[in-house]
């Protein structure tokens, strides 16, 4: 059991692997997704997250790091994007990241895709990797679709 009493931790960074939205990167880092519209899913709570809104989201128990991110646009800031994605990899390796938006497809997948990035996928195979183990519907629209290619290039 977690230290929340929500379930067993297994996989690297402490998420089940076959739990719904964790997504494997190729370094066997485990990555979160998730909508914030929806309630949290039973299991261990984050250690960190990510949360891709335009407005300030609700506060948390765990760390937390806001990106304002509008729906289905782009970040505000490409080089603050940079610097949380890059945090939430980094702290992927030894916790559980969670990277949410209000419906957990498009900027979340979008930024699971540049997270994908930083693990050695091709950029301009990250959408494909994202759609084949994360959300078959993930990165909404084209212009994410570019971003991932063009992300820390």
């Amino acid at each position: 059991m977690s230290e929340h009493g929500r379930g067993p931790e297994t996989g690297a960074g402490g998420w089940d692997p076959g739990a719904p939205g964790v997504l494997r990167l190729p370094s066997g880092r485990l990555v979160r997704g998730r909508a914030l519209r929806r309630p949290l899913p039973d299991g261990p709570e984050p250690t960190f997250a990510v949360h891709l809104l335009g407005r300030r989201p609700p506060q948390v128990s765990w760390e937390a790091q806001w990106l304002r991110w509008p729906d289905f646009g782009l970040p505000v800031s490409r080089g603050e994007a940079l610097r949380v994605l890059t945090q939430a990899w980094t702290h992927a390796a030894a916790g559980r990241v969670e990277i949410a938006c209000g419906g957990g497809r498009g900027r979340t997948g979008t930024a699971l895709a540049c997270l994908a990035v930083l693990d050695g996928v091709p950029a301009r195979e990250a959408v494909a990797f994202v759609r084949a183990h994360y959300d078959r519907h993930a990165v909404e629209t084209p212009w994410q679709r570019r971003y991932v290619r063009h992300f820390a290039a």
